[in-house]
């Protein structure tokens, strides 16, 4: 026998009028948002970790002297404040061949010089003087295939050495404390290192930990899908079981319908996602655009993030239906308040303690155990919020003078889980602007900007390569104090070496210009700026400033659109009510009264715990990175929670066209 499932639930569809049509679209929507974001955090954690590959054959992996085919010397120059890498390369006598590096054809010979497309245009607009004179002169210039570049933005360069040429000696890798992932020399017979560029190395990471912060939610945004309409499914379903439709008829029909809508969403935000991959490639991080390639997840991720969000919005409408099974005739009559229980308060606790023993001992956890201990916090107050949510109904039911908050009132004790979805995402935003506010690292040391090192290897020496220094910068027109630095002075630039500090006033241009004129003393190696020596702490706050504002931002944008889709559903799912306290005299503006203060009583309960939460969590994240807590942070706190605050709000009153529509002539609304 033919079952009558899928034709009744596609009769439902069609018969549910212009308001069910609504909330089907709403869902659609909602599960198409999720979608999106859930490819774009994925495609920018693999693709960060596609960046750092891209990297790897830069940094050598030091062979045996029998085993080494050439030398390889990769070093760092600043132009501009921003990082060019130069790889240099020599092919040992009487050896066998050495294969090409990646983005390359061949192994470079001696005076050949290869540059990515991006050092390419920049060697083309500089004077020579600023850039092009710190590499071999050359007729032109090869091409860095794709292949050897993390980015398209990326500056570098692949020099032809002799063995004997400076640039590959021993002393070109020599290695001060500021030098680790910047400068390295190692004999290779290949360029099949494991350890990613200083530059791309963090990457990953930091968007994981972005991702971490920011899936939750999106997966509340995609929850809330599957709850658009719930109200008016409920009473229709409870019709189908008063008339004789199993349980399991109901959960089929159910599960159908939001099936179709979700993967209908989650098709075209996968589909949206795919048409945007170029100018989602365009948008910077770290060393700069990206390759579309990158970015592109694949189809089998593609195929399980539309099967996630669908089975998300699936399961989150089916679980609304279990007193539909149980008890339909008080579904029907509306009698029936969804009480929370007092576990979640004890698991809640639960998992406080253990994140509080675990983080309290004094030792540093890994990344990845932060990481898992933020998906736990997250978990456990998405049961912890109903259950606050229903306490503080009771608590203001009885001490309410107004009828809005009366009203309120009654909403937060009778269903605190849908109250909770509407506020959750803001909720969960402060744990994350609590986290980034005080965690934005910032530097501390000696600042150094307008000075030139090079280092040299004797006190002797730096007294000789001063007076070079002095003669090269004047013909250069570059005014210039040149001083020698000695072992003890740690203060300085080049931080108790031996070497020269040239202190060059006029702006970037002349500091660009005197490092190239310096470069010939240098033994092999650039001379160092202020970006050179401070780039492993700059790096890190770099990549922490960007991923948290990116977080802070999109977190707030979803908290809002989650608000504002739960209210638009909420309104439509409750007309009979508020139909009927139309028709009693209640005025439209105590109906809205009591809608924004459902929102509001919660949230500065609530909001003000996770953001409480999510500063404990940066000062545990800053004890395991080893720096002290951004104070300056609080008012960038406290503004993310007033604009978050805002936007939720508005989002919510955008609803109110909707309300008043739907109240309108209520005796023919509220039957």
């Amino acid at each position: 026998m033919r079952s009558p499932v899928l034709p009744l639930t596609w009769h439902l569809a069609r018969s549910s009028g212009r308001r069910g049509l609504q909330s089907q679209l709403l869902a659609a929507g909602a599960a198409a948002v999720g979608s999106f974001l859930l490819l774009l955090m994925i495609a920018a954690a693999l693709g960060a970790g596609a960046r750092a590959g891209h990297t790897t054959w830069r940094t050598p992996d030091d062979v045996s002297a029998s085993e080494a085919t050439a030398v390889q010397a990769t070093t760092t120059t600043y132009v501009r404040q921003e990082p060019v890498t130069v790889v240099n390369l020599a092919r040992l006598p009487g050896r066998g061949q050495t294969p090409a590096p990646p983005g390359l054809s061949h192994f470079p010979q001696q005076g050949q010089v290869y540059v990515s497309p991006a050092l390419a245009e920049l060697l083309h607009k500089l004077p020579a003087a600023q850039l092009a004179d710190r590499l071999p002169k050359v007729s032109s210039y090869g091409t860095i295939g794709a292949a050897g570049l993390a980015s398209p933005d990326e500056l570098v360069a692949v020099i032809g050495r002799a063995p004997g040429d400076a640039a590959v000696s021993k002393a070109a890798g020599e290695q001060n404390y500021y030098d680790d992932g910047l400068t390295e020399r190692a004999l290779v017979s290949g360029f099949s290192g494991t350890k990613a560029g200083v530059f791309t190395g963090i990457d990953q990471g930091t968007v994981l930990l972005g991702v971490v912060l920011l899936v939750m939610p999106v997966v509340v945004l995609a929850s809330a899908a599957g709850r658009l309409g719930a109200a008016r499914r409920e009473q229709r379903l409870a019709a189908l079981r008063l008339a004789g439709a199993t349980p399991r008829q109901i959960l089929a029909m159910t599960a159908v319908e939001a099936a179709g809508v979700g993967a209908a969403g989650a098709t075209a935000g996968a589909l949206a996602y795919t048409a945007l991959l170029p100018a989602l490639a365009e948008i910077p991080y770290g060393v700069g655009a990206w390759y579309t390639g990158q970015l592109w997840v694949g189809l089998p991720w593609l195929t399980a993030v539309v099967l996630t969000v669908t089975a998300l919005i699936t399961v989150s409408a089916v679980t609304m239906l279990r007193q539909v099974s149980t008890s339909p005739l008080g579904v029907a009559q509306q009698a029936d308040p969804r009480r929370t229980r007092v576990i979640r308060l004890l698991l809640f606790v639960a998992v406080l303690g253990y994140i509080w023993a675990t983080t309290g001992d004094g030792g540093q956890l890994k990344p990845r155990q932060l990481l898992a201990l933020l998906a736990l916090f997250y978990g456990a107050f998405w049961l912890f919020g109903p259950w606050v949510v229903d306490r503080l109904g009771r608590i203001v039911g009885r001490r309410a003078r107004r009828a809005a908050t009366l009203l309120a009132a009654r909403r937060l004790s009778d269903d605190p889980r849908a109250v909770w979805r509407t506020v959750s995402g803001l909720v969960l935003a402060g744990f994350v602007a609590g986290f980034f506010s005080v965690s934005t690292l910032g530097a501390e040391g000696q600042n150094h900007q307008g000075q030139v090192g090079v280092i040299t290897a004797n006190a002797a020496d730096s007294r000789h390569t001063a007076t070079r220094a002095r003669t090269l910068l004047r013909q250069a027109g570059i005014t210039a104090t040149v001083t020698v630095t000695s072992e003890d002075d740690y203060d300085s630039l080049l931080g108790g070496v031996d070497g020269v500090i040239a202190h060059i006033s006029g702006g970037q241009d002349r500091i660009d210009t005197g490092v190239t004129v310096l470069t010939r003393l240098g033994s092999g190696r650039y001379p160092f700026t202020q970006d050179y020596v401070s780039a492993s702490d700059d790096i890190v706050i770099a990549r922490v400033a960007t991923v948290s504002t990116a977080t802070l931002v999109l977190s707030f944008l979803v908290a809002a659109a989650s608000a504002g889709l739960t209210a638009a559903a909420n309104v439509l799912d409750r007309r009979r009510m508020y139909g009927l306290l139309r028709l009693a005299g209640t005025p439209l503006k105590v109906l809205d009264g009591a809608r924004i203060r459902e929102t509001v009583i919660p949230l500065a309960v609530l909001a003000g715990g996770t953001t409480g939460m999510g500063v404990f969590g940066a000062m545990q994240f800053n004890k395991a990175a080893g720096t002290t807590i951004n104070t300056a942070g609080v008012v960038q706190l406290v503004i993310c929670m007033a604009v978050g605050t805002l936007a939720m709000l508005a989002a919510i009153t955008g609803s109110r066209p909707l309300l008043r529509k739907v109240t309108e002539g209520p005796a023919q609304t509220a039957d």
